[in-house]
């Protein structure tokens, strides 16, 4: 809890509180769990202070020194901290979600497990800092120095990182020899490869129960989104796609991908748009069971008739249905056992050697 008298202080004002800092170098102000919310404490002096589950959710905080304080378990979202002095701070597991914390200075500070979701880092230097488990989403890096920052276990996902500079990021921990790569956005990544039987174990755990999931996001929506739902209820893991955007070669690739790691594909082939396009794409290249279902009264696309033709080992007769109720309450009998039955015929088709014929001697 903060103390009584540090807490007094505060309340005099900003001004106040730096000539008693600077009157009482020695003391480490203790403001842990304090209620600051909304207060206004641009330039304050806050060095060294004990903040450790602190309320400074939307608190102006520019310009002020953080240095070396204790700031871990602390709420900061939304906080003003542009400018501000964060180095060789403890914000071990922090909360910073949507907080400006553009030109500050986070140089050598312990921001593991901190969470940055929609934070602004814009010019913010984080050399040397500590981002182990750090939670990343959508927050703008843009301009940002990570220079020798420790990276590993960090979640990265939509960041802006135009300008940035990412060299030397530490993507193993203390106990493991240093391997270090110049992307954050890799980082994760690469140490999974590093780690060749968490890739295997991974790999292996969506070949057996990844199901790839196509369709049109538009009106059909819905069908896609109770399919997912229901093979996620019996164990399966879903992956959807649409088809709402135009072909390109990134997406063409992304499908291919996608399709690979499947034990099996579900399409809804309702009123299909660029779908014909990618389906000729994914059924030559792979031996998945590909499960076409379609809404009833409806007719396949044209083409359809030649990919069943040319590839019907691998796929399955087109089924209808009327409601997407219908297709939720069937699902397991008329689609995920038909798949995995035909999933477990290619694997021995596939496992069969390979016949070796001699040339036989005429006289």
């Amino acid at each position: 809890m903060a103390k009584r008298e540090h807490l007094s202080q505060l309340e005099q004002g900003v001004k106040r509180w730096n000539q008693w800092r600077t009157e009482n170098p020695t003391i480490a102000p203790d403001l842990r769990d304090a209620n600051l919310r909304e207060k206004d404490l641009c330039g304050i002096n806050l060095r060294g202070a004990k903040l450790a589950f602190t309320q400074l959710s939307d608190a102006q905080l520019r310009r002020a020194n953080l240095s070396a304080a204790i700031l871990d378990g602390t709420y900061l979202i939304q906080t003003d901290l542009r400018d501000t002095d964060i180095s060789r701070a403890h914000l071990h597991g922090a909360y910073l979600d949507g907080a400006n914390l553009s030109n500050a200075n986070l140089g050598g500070a312990i921001l593991r497990g901190a969470h940055f979701t929609a934070a602004k880092l814009i010019g913010a230097n984080l050399q040397g800092a500590n981002l182990e488990e750090a939670c990343l989403v959508y927050t703008n890096l843009e301009r940002a120095n990570l220079t020798d920052c420790s990276t590993y276990g960090i979640s990265v996902w939509n960041v802006n990182l135009k300008g940035a500079i990412q060299t030397n990021l530490r993507i193993t921990p203390d106990n493991e020899p240093t391997v270090q790569v110049d992307d954050i956005e890799v980082a994760q990544f690469i140490y999974l490869l590093l780690k060749s039987e968490k890739v295997r174990s991974i790999i292996d755990t969506i070949g057996q129960r990844g199901v790839l999931i196509l369709g049109r996001f538009g009106e059909r929506k819905y069908v896609l989104d109770a399919i997912r739902d229901k093979l996620r209820e019996i164990g399966f893991l879903p992956m959807m796609f649409e088809f709402e955007r135009p072909t390109q070669r990134d997406f063409t690739e992304t499908i291919k991908i996608l399709a690979g790691l499947s034990r099996f594909i579900i399409a809804d082939i309702t009123n299909p748009k660029s779908s014909p396009l990618e389906l000729q794409a994914i059924m030559p290249d792979y031996m998945i069971p590909f499960v076409p279902i379609i809404q009833a009264n409806e007719q396949p696309f044209s083409m359809f008739s030649d990919l069943k033709n040319k590839y019907g080992d691998w796929v399955l007769d087109v089924l209808s249905y009327n409601s997407v109720d219908e297709v939720v309450a069937n699902l397991k009998d008329e689609i995920v056992k038909p798949a995995l039955a035909k999933s477990d015929e290619l694997a021995i088709k596939k496992a069969r050697a390979l016949v070796v014929r001699p040339i036989t001697q005429h006289r």
